[in-house]
Parts: C-alpha cells; structure tokens; sequence
C-alpha cells in the first residue's frame, strides 16, 4: 500500500472564515511560547550543571544523568501526550502538562541530593512531554496544507531560540543569583503561561476536525512501515541535535579551556543559525509541492559532517565561525520531519503518530547525554565526544533513503 493511502487524510478547511483565519496566528504564537519555555526550562541545566555538581558533589558522569532523567519521563509522557491530544483535545492537553512542568520546575530549585534531582527532573520530563504533539496536532488542525510547512517551521524556531537565549541569558544570570533562584523564577513563569494557554487556546476552528483515537488506530500506526522508519531516522537526528545541545559546553570548557559565558556564546551562535534556516525550508517544501525526503538526507550528511569538523576545532574563533552553519544543519531537518509524520498518518491521527514518533526520536536525547559522558570520561577526547554525536544524523540520513515520500501531500487521499 501507497505511504500516501496508509491511513486516510481527513482536510478540515472546507471553508474560509477571515476572523479564524486571523486567530490561527494567535494558536500558532501561543504553542510557540510554550514549546519555547519548556525547552527553556529543560535546556537551563546545561549551564547550571557545573554549577549544581560541585554543591552537591556529583560526578561528571552522573551530570548527564539528570538529562537523562528528565527523557526518560519525556518519552513515556509522549506517547501519552500524543494519543490525549486526539482523544481530550490538544489545549487540554498542552495547558495543562505546561503548568504542571511549571510546578516541578520550581521544586527543582530545592534539590539537595542526587536521588531528589534525579525524581524531580524525571516528573519534570513527564510534565513537558505532550508539548510537541499537542503543538503539532493544532498546527495541523489550524493551517492548510500550503501553509502547514511554513507554519511548522515558524514553530520550531521556538526550540532553536531557545538555545540561543539560553546560552547568552542564563551564564551571564547566574553571576548574580543563584541557580535556585533561577529554577524559581523559570517556574513561576512557565506556570503563568501555562494558564494563559488554558484560556486562550482551541482545539480547532471547526468540530468536524475533533477525533477519538481507537486501538485499532494505534495499530494502524504501528504497522505503518514509513512511518516506524521515519522514527527510527529521527532517533539519530535528535540523537545529535540534543547530545549537542547538552554537552558542547562542557566539552568546550573541559576541553578546550573556555570560559562557561564564551561556550554558551558559541552555542548560542548554533541557535541562530537555525532561526532563520527553520521557516524558511518549510516555506521552500510549501512552495514546491512538499518535497521533504532529499532535503532531509542532505541536511543530515550535512549535520555529520559538520559534528567531525566542529570535534577537530581548537579555538574560540574557530568555534565562533563554525556554530552558526553547524546550526543550520543540526535543527533545519525538524519541520520537514514533523510534516512527514501528519502527512504519513493523516490529521485524524496527527497527534497520536506525532506522539509515536517524537517518542522514538526523543530515546536519542535519552541515551546520548549517558553515552557522551562515558566516552569523554573514558578517552578524555574531545573529538572523540563528537565522533558519538555524529554518529546519529548518520544513521538517521541512511534510514530516510528507505521511507517512501508520500507522492503529493496537497492531495487528500482515500
């Protein structure tokens, strides 16, 4: 069976309306915001970790382990954020999940041991982890299919700004307060967006677009060979877009000598880099009838490739150079994925596949910040931290050579 007949697509626009044409960018900016925060509140322990090791006297090793903790909830919480996005409604869903990571996030700020850091970040990982399929699952109820790529992109630049906020804001923050007290304020704001989401948000612009998910459905999901595959590609992408995000600046500090406001400049420069690169290949696949599987081949051999390069680098200009192409190829991938998924499952089951699949592609985040830890520890080499990161868009750029594009994503099938 064709990828594009696998499971029916259902298109809700039947009709225009100018008024919910206008508020389809409010829904939009408002799972921006909240997927930009939760990354936020995820990512701030990159920079802290230094920071929080030595109070605690916690081990190098064991550092990743608390980024570990936190996947470990995210990835159940997606496959459960996935399937209640189409069953209750993705506002339900995302409101109330970014709430409630608001809540442990403040309580993280009291952590005084090992075990008590380790709970609370896994509780922070179940709070955050329906974020991405319900965002998804209203994005695809919001915007046409000649809009969705761009729109998708647009939102994923929430993730990439993230980074770039994260690691030119918290260092420099961290100088004059306590990470504590930065856990509390990033709490207390998260929780403020979440109930502005509550009150804001809706599920659709129509009721037709509402759906229960069946288990028969879910089979369906599961069987579907593209669509397992395409998870299994995203497992590498993340596996070297987060092992990144998580580690560069401790590689760079440990092992090259940078300053931590140098080595969060320079991640911050990576960021950039895929602000503007995000919408625009969305914008690019609208424009030519959705073509999204060479350009994600590309972009991953070009995400390896810069992995290599960026692990033989010495210096802070050398890194200041690299980080903004680096960038480019390590986020750029992400909408044109994210659009694979609704278009290889169908808007009547987006948030479930999208909870599928970001559940399998997020086993990366769980496993590589433990796996780059070891090998550093191990071999004390730098380049060899980034050999294991590079590994993953590696993979992920072989397995899309065997997904089979869905012929035409404007197209609705039967």
């Amino acid at each position: 069976m064709e990828a594009s007949k696998a499971i029916g697509l259902v298109e809700p626009h039947a009709k225009k309306d100018a008024r919910l044409d206008g508020y389809r960018w409010i829904i939009l900016g408002l799972a921006w915001l909240t997927f930009f925060i939760s990354f936020v509140d995820r990512l701030t322990w990159g920079n802290v970790s230094i920071s929080v090791g030595q109070t605690l006297e916690i081990p190098v090793a064991a550092l990743g382990a608390f980024v570990t903790a936190f996947y470990v909830g995210y990835v159940l919480a997606n496959f459960i954020g996935g399937f209640g996005s189409d069953w209750v409604g993705p506002r339900a869903m995302l409101a109330g999940a970014i709430t409630t990571l608001g809540v442990f996030t403040f309580l993280f700020s009291f952590t005084n041991s090992l075990a008590m850091g380790f709970a609370l970040q896994i509780l922070m990982g179940l709070a955050a982890g329906a974020d991405y399929a319900a965002c998804a699952k209203l994005i695809a109820a919001w915007f046409e299919k000649r809009s969705r790529g761009f729109a998708m992109g647009l939102f994923l630049t929430a993730s990439s700004l993230s980074v770039v906020a994260t690691n030119a804001i918290i260092p420099t923050v961290l100088q004059e307060i306590s990470w504590s007290t930065l856990y509390q304020v990033l709490g207390t704001v998260t929780v403020m967006i979440g109930l502005a989401s509550c009150a804001l948000l809706r599920n659709s612009p129509n009721a037709a677009v509402a759906s229960v998910t069946t288990p028969s459905d879910i089979g369906a999901l599961f069987r579907n060979r593209d669509l397992m595959i395409l998870a299994i590609a995203g497992f590498g992408a993340t596996w070297g877009t987060w092992g990144f995000a998580f580690w560069a600046n401790a590689l760079m500090i440990g092992g090259h000598g940078l300053s931590p406001v140098s080595a969060g400049f320079i991640v911050a420069l990576v960021g950039v880099g895929a602000i503007a690169g995000k919408p625009l290949v969305g914008l690019i696949s609208d424009w030519f009838g959705g073509i999204r599987k060479i350009p994600i081949i590309i972009c991953l051999l070009s995400f390896c490739g810069m992995l290599l390069v960026f692990g033989v680098l010495t210096t802070e200009l050398q890194f200041q150079l690299a980080a903004p192409f680096l960038g480019v190829v390590a986020f750029v991938y992400s909408p044109l994925l994210g659009a694979m998924v609704t278009e290889i499952a169908g808007l009547r089951r987006a948030g479930s596949a999208t909870g599928i699949t970001a559940g399998l592609w997020q086993m990366g985040s769980v496993i590589v910040p433990v796996a780059v830890g070891l090998v550093y520890q191990t071999t004390s080499s730098f380049y060899m931290a980034f050999v294991t990161l590079a590994a993953g868009p590696l993979l992920g750029a072989i397995c899309m050579f065997f997904v089979r594009e869905v012929e035409s994503p404007r197209t609705v099938a039967r």
